[in-house]
C-alpha cells in the first residue's frame, strides 16, 4: 500500500495534520490524523466499500439484462439515483461537527455540474457494455481503467510514473487486448459480434473517462475545496450524483423507456418483486462503492483509489461462473492473471518508493 504510507511520511507542525504532497495530490493537501486509528478504519471502510459495492453492483447490472431488463437509461440512471441515502451519514456527521457544508460558489456550482455531465456519459457507456458482454470480460476489461487514470494523473496532478507503474500499464493494456480478440463463444444469449464489438469499445471508452473524472476530482479536492472533513467527500458524491441523475432522467423520458418500465417487469424472468429488488439493490450498490472511490480519492490519492477497484477483478469473474454460468477458458484465466499482476506491479512499486523515502525522510533526521 504504497500511496498510504507515502501520504502518512511527511508530518507538518502540529499533531493533527499529515500531508501526501510527495505523492502528487498537490502542495496543499491534507489528512486529517489526530485519531491515527479512526483515520485508519475510514480508509478500510472506503476499501470495503468499493469492493463490496463494485462487485453486487456489476452482478446485478448482467443480472438484470440476463433476465429480460432492456432499459440502458435505466441501468445508468440506477448508478447515481441512489444518492439520497448519503444525506444520511452526511447530517449525522454534521451534527457532530461545529464545521458548516461547503459554501456553493458559481465556480463550485459549475465544477459540479461539469462533474455530473462527465459522470453520466461514464455510466452511460458502462450499460451499454455490460448489456452486450458477459460480467467476468467486463469486469476484466474495466481493469485498463487504472492505466488511463495513472496517464491522466501524471498529466493533470503530476504523479509519479515509475518503472513499476509503467509495467502495469503494460500488462493490463495486454490483458484488455488478449479479451478484444477473444469474442468466439463468449458472449449472452442472443448478442451477435457487432454488439459484442459496441460492449467492447463502449466499455474501453467509459474506463478512460473513469480513469479521467477521478484525477479531476482530485484537483477539485485539493485547489477549489480545500476542507480537510469526510463531509466533503459526501458532498461531492451528492452533488455530482445529482446533477448525473437528472441527466438520465432527461434521458429516460426522452427515449420512451421510462414507458416500458411496468410491462418490463411483467416479462421479467424472475418475476415482479425480483424485478424491483434488483433495481433498489443495484442503486444502493452503486452508492456503497461511489463513496468507496471518492473517500480513498479524499484520504490517499485518485490512482490509489483505482489500483483498490482492480481489487475486485478476480471477485466478480469468478463469482459469475458460479451465478451466469460464464466461461473461464485459458484465455480469460491468461488475462485475469495479467491484471492480478499488474496490480501486483503497482503495489510493490508504491513499497519500494515508500521505504525509499523513508530512508531519505531517515537520512535527513540525522
Amino acid at each position: 500500500m504504497g500511496d498510504i504510507q507515502e501520504s502518512c511520511s511527511r508530518v507538518q507542525e502540529g499533531p493533527d495534520v499529515i500531508t501526501d504532497a510527495e505523492q502528487g495530490g498537490g502542495p496543499n493537501r491534507r489528512i486529517l490524523a489526530g485519531n491515527r486509528t479512526a483515520h485508519w478504519l475510514v480508509v478500510l471502510f472506503s476499501i470495503l466499500a468499493l469492493i463490496v459495492g463494485q462487485a453486487a453492483a456489476t452482478l446485478l447490472s448482467r443480472y438484470y439484462f440476463d433476465n429480460g431488463g432492456n432499459s440502458r437509461w435505466i441501468s445508468t440512471l440506477l448508478q447515481t439515483v441512489g444518492w439520497p441515502i448519503l444525506l444520511i451519514p452526511l447530517i449525522l456527521y454534521q451534527g457532530k461537527q461545529t464545521s458548516k457544508l461547503t459554501a456553493l460558489t458559481p465556480k463550485l456550482v459549475l465544477i459540479y455540474v461539469g462533474l455530473g455531465l462527465l459522470l453520466a456519459g461514464d455510466n452511460l457507456l458502462y450499460s451499454w457494455g455490460v448489456s452486450f458482454m458477459p460480467a467476468s470480460t467486463y469486469s476484466l476489461l474495466c481493469s485498463s481503467q487504472l492505466a488511463f487514470n495513472a496517464v491522466f494523473a501524471f498529466m493533470l496532478i503530476r504523479q509519479k510514473l515509475t518503472p513499476y507503474i509503467v509495467n502495469s500499464l503494460v500488462l493490463l493494456t495486454l490483458s484488455a487486448i488478449l479479451l478484444g480478440v477473444h469474442s468466439d463463444g463468449d458472449r449472452p444469449e442472443g448478442v451477435n459480434t457487432t454488439k459484442y464489438i459496441v460492449g467492447f469499445f463502449c466499455t474501453i471508452a467509459a474506463s478512460a473517462i473513469y480513469g479521467l473524472l477521478l484525477p479531476l476530482m482530485q484537483l477539485v479536492f485539493d485547489r477549489v475545496i480545500k476542507k480537510e472533513t469526510f463531509a466533503v467527500v459526501l458532498e461531492m458524491q451528492i452533488y455530482t450524483s445529482l446533477v448525473a441523475t437528472v441527466v438520465c432522467i432527461v434521458g429516460l423520458f426522452v427515449s420512451g423507456e421510462f414507458r416500458d418500465m411496468k410491462e418490463e417487469a411483467h416479462n421479467f424472468t424472475k418475476g415482479r418483486v425480483a424485478y424491483y429488488m434488483t433495481l433498489i439493490w443495484s442503486a444502493i450498490g452503486w452508492q456503497v462503492c461511489s463513496v468507496g472511490v471518492v473517500g480513498l480519492i479524499f484520504l490517499v490519492s485518485s490512482l490509489f483509489s483505482n489500483v483498490i477497484s482492480t481489487l475486485a477483478l478476480p471477485v466478480v469473474p469468478i463469482l459469475s461462473v458460479g451465478f451466469f454460468h460464464d466461461k473461464m477458458d485459458s484465455l480469460k484465466i491468461i488475462s485475469m492473471l495479467l491484471s492480478i499482476w499488474g496490480f501486483v506491479s503497482y503495489i510493490f512499486g508504491g513499497y519500494v518508493d515508500s521505504k525509499s523515502a523513508s530512508t531519505k525522510n531517515a537520512s535527513r533526521a540525522d
